[in-house]
């Protein structure tokens, strides 16, 4: 038999039966290293080991490391996520890993994870009980579904196996571009797409009652804010005067206020288009200009130094940021008086993109005045058309057609 020539491999059946295949590969090191490649039958190990030649006949190195996923993890958010995403970011991919990637996948070696074992791991996450997994109902004093024999089917939403699948995918992209693995088995696997709550839009009727409800609440230059210019909770709460020229009637929106590791925190909006000048109406000038000379006589009734000085425009009665939860404490009372308990602070945003776009404004101009990254996002998300405005278009259809 002729001598086999150098990179050209070897098959050989083991003991046990299985078959082991080795052959020399270039290394994401530089170096030349014989590895071994396994399988139940020679034709199944022939293919492992003629796709590895495959690769180094294409200049494709292999990994050379036998890092664990949770390892890699870790590496991947201290040196990457942390150093170059926002806070934020940051704190949902480290609670991700922690309570799902690292005790499902983490002792599996990154350069050999295959995309079956990622699918068959998220269809188990999608499957299983959060009730039953974490021994919810087992701390009740009574308990009343899983402890006590009646599961009560407690499993994951949709959007959170996205989240859970895409920090996966995010994190072996990374190990891609770093040479560590040669293809990302996560990109592999599909997931159920979510279907997206889009909220409720107010109709202009119920937008006036909410502001003339609100009008006597010492937050109501916010509501107008929310309804009049569609700004988000964050950008309202992280809203500085120095942002806002009353003379010239615009403002800025270049901070969002955030809790980051247990602090509220000013940060940068996520995207870029985030961040915008505005011109401010008549409506919402007015309202500013009152809520300014409310919260200087806030401060003038408190001694010297029980005011906090923040510069911000919505704060707590002593000057300090606004907590969420003194939001609700004005928005949940506010809410139940107009009768309109399901409605969430953020749809008042809904009804600003919906009303301009029943006023007929062009979307890239709503676009701009939201802080949408694409108009797209404006049509498909935001935009909730009114029955009313369905019936008039269809009656213009059905008076063509008749």
């Amino acid at each position: 038999m002729a001598k086999r020539a150098n990179g050209e491999g070897s098959i050989t059946r083991r003991k046990d039966g299985t078959y082991h295949g080795r052959v020399y590969v270039t290394t994401t090191s530089g170096t030349r290293k014989r590895v071994s490649v396994y399988g139940k039958t020679r034709e199944e190990v022939r293919a492992k080991v003629t796709e590895l030649q495959a690769a180094e006949a294409k200049g494709v190195p292999q990994p050379d490391t036998n890092m664990t996923l949770e390892n890699y993890l870790v590496y991947w958010l201290a040196r990457v996520i942390k150093v170059n995403r926002r806070p934020k970011t940051y704190q949902g991919y480290e609670s991700v890993v922690r309570v799902h990637l690292v005790p499902g996948l983490g002792k599996k070696k990154i350069r050999t994870l295959r995309a079956a074992e990622v699918r068959t791991w998220l269809a188990g996450v999608t499957a299983e009980c959060q009730c039953c997994k974490h021994g919810w109902d087992a701390e009740r004093a009574t308990p009343e579904c899983c402890a006590a024999g009646e599961c009560c089917g407690r499993r994951l939403s949709r959007r959170m196996v996205q989240s859970i699948h895409a920090v996966l995918r995010n994190a072996l992209q990374n190990a891609v571009r770093e040479e560590l693995i040669v293809r990302n088995v996560a990109q592999l696997v599909q997931v159920p797409t979510p279907a997206y709550d889009t909220g409720k839009g107010l109709s202009v009727a119920d937008a006036r009652l909410l502001l003339k409800e609100a009008r006597e609440d010492r937050l109501y230059a916010l509501y107008v804010l929310a309804l009049a210019m569609g700004m988000r909770r964050g950008e309202l709460l992280g809203l500085r005067w120095e942002s806002v020229n009353l003379e010239r009637g615009s403002l800025i929106v270049e901070r969002s206020l955030q809790r980051v590791d247990g602090r509220l925190t000013l940060v940068r909006p996520k995207t870029r288009s985030s961040v915008r000048t505005v011109p401010l109406p008549p409506l919402v000038v007015k309202a500013l200009e009152e809520h300014q000379e409310r919260q200087k006589q806030e401060r003038a009734a408190l001694a010297e130094d029980a005011w906090t000085e923040t510069g911000l425009v919505f704060t707590s009665r002593v000057g300090t940021a606004l907590e969420p939860d003194n939001l609700r404490r004005s928005w949940h009372p506010l809410r139940k008086r107009l009768g309109l308990d399901d409605l969430r602070f953020h749809d008042l945003r809904h009804s600003c993109v919906t009303l301009l776009l029943d006023l007929g404004v062009p979307p890239h101009i709503v676009q701009q005045i939201a802080g949408h990254s694409d108009h797209s996002v404006t049509m498909q998300v935001y935009a909730h058309a009114s029955l009313d405005e369905m019936r008039k278009a269809l009656d213009k259809l059905g008076d063509r057609l008749s």
